[in-house]
Formats: C-alpha cells, sequence, structure tokens
C-alpha cells in the first residue's frame, strides 16, 4: 500500500488531503471519504487505508480548511476511547458546538474541486466514483451525490445526520437526482436519524431511479461505526461494510473484467 498527503485546491484555499492505494495494477476506482463532526485524524486514516486495501484510491479531505491545518477534536474517556456527542455535557459539548462551520454548499463546491483533481490524477481510473461519509459526512454525501450524478454512484450515509430537513438545501430535496446506488446505515437510537426520518427516506426513494438499500442496527447508537468511538458496535460495522463493498464491486469494481 502507499499512502500520502496531496493538496486539492479550491475557490477558498487548499484542501490538505490524506490518500491511500495499492501499489499494484493502477489506475484505481476512486472513494472519497466524508469526515464526520469531529474532523481528519488518524481513525479515519485508518479507514481510508482499509478501503485502500480492497483496490481503491480512497481520500479523506479535510473539509475544515478554512479554518486552519487538520482541526480535530475530541474528548476521552478512561478507557481512552472517544466520547460520542450524544455523551458529552457542559463546557465539553459547547466547545464542539462552536467548532468550525461547515455548509452543505461548501462541501458540495469543495466536491466539485476533488473530482476535477481526481480527474486529474493518473492513478485514478476514469468514470464514476465512490463516497462513505459518516455522521454530517453522511449528509454532505448525499448532497454531493445529488449535485454530481454522473460521478458519485457508489455512495453510503452511516449514521448520518438531518438527511431530511425543512432547509433548502436538505440533501432529500436532490432525490431524483440521485444514480447508481446508495446505501444507508443508520443506529437503532439516534437522535440525529429517529426512526420516523428513516422510514420517511425510504419512502422517498423507492420510486426514483437511485438503487437504495439500508441497515437499522439494532441497539447501536449514533456514531456506532466509528472505531475508537465509546459506542462502536463491531457487528453493525461489520454488516456496513459488507454492503459497502459490495455496491463498490458492482458500481466501481476495482479490478474491471
Amino acid at each position: 500500500m502507499r499512502e500520502q498527503f496531496v493538496e486539492i485546491k479550491t475557490a477558498e484555499g487548499i484542501i490538505e488531503t490524506f490518500v491511500s492505494h495499492p501499489e499494484a495494477h493502477r489506475p484505481f476506482p476512486a472513494a472519497i471519504l466524508y469526515m464526520d463532526i469531529w474532523g481528519v485524524r488518524e481513525e479515519l486514516y485508518d479507514i481510508v487505508r482499509r478501503v485502500g486495501t480492497v483496490g481503491e484510491y480512497c481520500l479523506v479531505p479535510d473539509f475544515y480548511y478554512r479554518q486552519g491545518r487538520r482541526v480535530h477534536f475530541e474528548f476521552r474517556n478512561e478507557r481512552n476511547q472517544t466520547i460520542s456527542i450524544n455523551r458529552l455535557e457542559g463546557e465539553k459539548l459547547r466547545e464542539i458546538q462552536a467548532r468550525p462551520k461547515l455548509t452543505n454548499k461548501m462541501v458540495t463546491d469543495d466536491t466539485g474541486a476533488i473530482l476535477e483533481f481526481l480527474d486529474d490524477t493518473a492513478d485514478v481510473r476514469p468514470g464514476g466514483v465512490g463516497a462513505i461519509g459518516f455522521c454530517m459526512g453522511g449528509r454532505y454525501v448525499m448532497g454531493a451525490a445529488g449535485t454530481y450524478p454522473d460521478r458519485l454512484i457508489a455512495s453510503a450515509s452511516l449514521h448520518g445526520t438531518t438527511l431530511i430537513s425543512t432547509r433548502d438545501d436538505s440533501p432529500h430535496r436532490l432525490a431524483d437526482k440521485l444514480r447508481g446506488e446508495f446505501y444507508c446505515g443508520f443506529a437503532e437510537h439516534d437522535s440525529h436519524a429517529p426512526l420516523p426520518m428513516v422510514r420517511e427516506l425510504d419512502e422517498l426513494l423507492k420510486p426514483c431511479t437511485v438503487r437504495y438499500s439500508f441497515t437499522v442496527h439494532p441497539g447501536a447508537e449514533h456514531g456506532y461505526s466509528l472505531p475508537d468511538r465509546d459506542v462502536y458496535d463491531k457487528q453493525a460495522t461489520a454488516r456496513d461494510w459488507e454492503q459497502i463493498f459490495a455496491m463498490f464491486q458492482r458500481q466501481i469494481p476495482a479490478y474491471a473484467a
């Protein structure tokens, strides 16, 4: 495996981006990982490495780049696990609530720059791109896939937040634009993605062109798929990766026949 940091130019600056991909059989299909609220860190780099091992050119951009280099928040418990946002209170909760703000449009615009970068990268195969988002990243994935439907054709949202809202830029408003496949992993207990919203999203996407599937993981909480988290659910996460890698194989196979 090879890994490096690359710089991606946008209209508002430069995104420092971590990349991992195999050494042989290039060019590779690309997959973009969309960070959660906590920002880029080694935990996400390890997930990028995991995706790279199945033959993808995987990258995780630092979407907080407008506020500085590698902006990262975390609070750990006595077992050295990252504390879920739902378990924070007091000053710690206020600190994360004061984090740099990202809008759906910011990330959508940045995605356009990332796709241009991939188009100019010799190690990347032209065509469809995969996308995986955690927490707020799941929302950004859905919005980006609806904005660039001919490119993001294998997308996944894991415990994605606010996929449906009354906002004008709510990603669900792009549902009829989605193409390829879209997979969602949900926690049974998640105030950011309550079960009525899960059902509403399913009904919304049923008549759409995109191939949609989802899993609600019994007993899981928001943040369950991140291995350093205090609410990590190994079985639920394994189920999600099974679905994601199968989707990648159908839509953006690493080794074309």
